[in-house]
């Protein structure tokens, strides 16, 4: 992959270039486009989108960080918007259940944000354990490690915020 494509593809389309917090701003710029993919095709085409993103997004970091010392540097957000993706996906398979818009759920967007930002911060467990790889799968494995935790969490939170409103 050429280094021009790979740092469209690896920052985002350059919004890993944003400071402060490059992370932030790649999490951010997920959700617009999670939009967009479950409006175009739901949940299948938002999970089909994750899993080309990963591989798309482990050929361009590895191309993008080929002869540098920092394998995993903060422009990089691809691994950012797969995390962000994963996080979305109770909601985007929720929406598509009960036939709302996928807007209507923003608690669980809100909620999704914020403990995938929390999980990517702090790398508990497996996550620090992606992390501290040294390559480029751990770049992105440790994003996915994210996501997974922070849809655990938004299903937690619909089912409390759903049990006490029952």
């Amino acid at each position: 992959m050429q280094k021009p494509t790979a740092k469209l593809i690896a920052t985002f389309f350059y919004s890993g270039l944003m400071k402060p917090a490059p992370g932030t701003w790649g999490t951010l710029a997920a959700l617009p486009a999670a939009w967009l993919l479950h409006l175009v095709g739901g949940p299948v085409l938002l999970t089909g989108a994750t899993i080309i993103a990963y591989y798309i997004g482990l050929k361009a970091t590895e191309a993008y960080t080929a002869g540098s010392d920092n394998h995993d540097p903060g422009e990089v957000v691809i691994d950012e918007v797969v995390g962000m993706w994963i996080t979305l996906f109770p909601v985007s398979f929720g929406a598509k259940m009960m036939g709302a818009d996928i807007l209507a759920l923003y608690p669980g967007w809100i909620v999704g944000f914020l403990a995938f930002r929390f999980f990517d911060i702090t790398k508990f467990g497996p996550i620090g354990t992606a992390d501290r790889r040294g390559d480029a799968a751990g770049v992105m494995m440790d994003d996915v490690y994210a996501g997974v935790a922070a849809a655990v969490t938004v299903i937690l939170a619909a089912y409390a915020a759903h049990a006490v409103m029952i």
